[in-house]
């Protein structure tokens, strides 16, 4: 019986979620399986991927061919190294500890460039929102500036100077009579004839 190591798709619509699983090459791709190996959520940013390293190396050794996107998953989570080191232990280039030592020594660079990468991506959204809040802060400055009506300032002297010429032109102003002298009111009669 053929072993593959690949996904099985699950999730929705536009949202797919996959299933690492060991399964029969005949079988379908959402179909039986041997055994579930682990996730893989291609919708996160980094992609998270839970993994059996262990059982992943243990079908590698009973000569499961891995697809092309298992084996990229397979190598990003050392289960294909694991598997190469174990091979120079059966040969006896070197010992099982040194072997455990140098998966564990590549197991810690990982997971440093991994944290690296979503470090990065958060600082990344941090400059972003910060950019967006200060390109926000500049148009609602513009728009309360447009908003407000034009004041022009003129210098306090020059003020001075047209009060007194105002009072002085008031002051030599020949004196208007206040009112005209009101109308003699009419009758009642007289209006009616009119």
């Amino acid at each position: 019986m053929p072993v593959k190591i690949r996904l099985q798709r699950h999730g929705k619509k536009g949202k797919p979620f996959y299933w690492v699983v060991a399964a029969d090459s005949r079988s379908k791709r959402d179909g039986k399986f041997l055994e579930k190996l682990g996730t893989y959520n291609p919708n996160t940013n980094p992609a998270s991927i839970d993994l059996n390293v262990d059982g992943a190396v243990k079908w590698l050794n009973n000569g499961a061919q891995p697809t092309d996107t298992a084996r990229a998953i397979l190598s990003y989570k050392g289960a294909l190294l694991k598997h190469h080191l174990l091979g120079g232990v059966r040969k006896g280039a070197f010992s099982e500890e040194e072997a455990e030592k140098r998966f564990n020594a590549w197991l810690e660079e990982k997971e440093k460039a991994v944290q690296a990468k979503v470090e990065g991506l958060d600082q990344a959204k941090e400059d972003a929102k910060a950019k967006a809040l200060a390109a926000e802060k500049e148009v609602n400055e513009a728009r309360i500036a447009a908003q407000q009506p034009v004041v022009e300032e003129t210098p306090e002297t020059e003020v001075a100077g047209d009060a007194s010429a105002e009072v002085e032109a008031v002051e030599a102003a020949p004196e208007m009579p206040e009112e005209a002298p009101a109308a003699p009111e009419m009758k009642e009669g007289e209006a009616d004839k009119e």
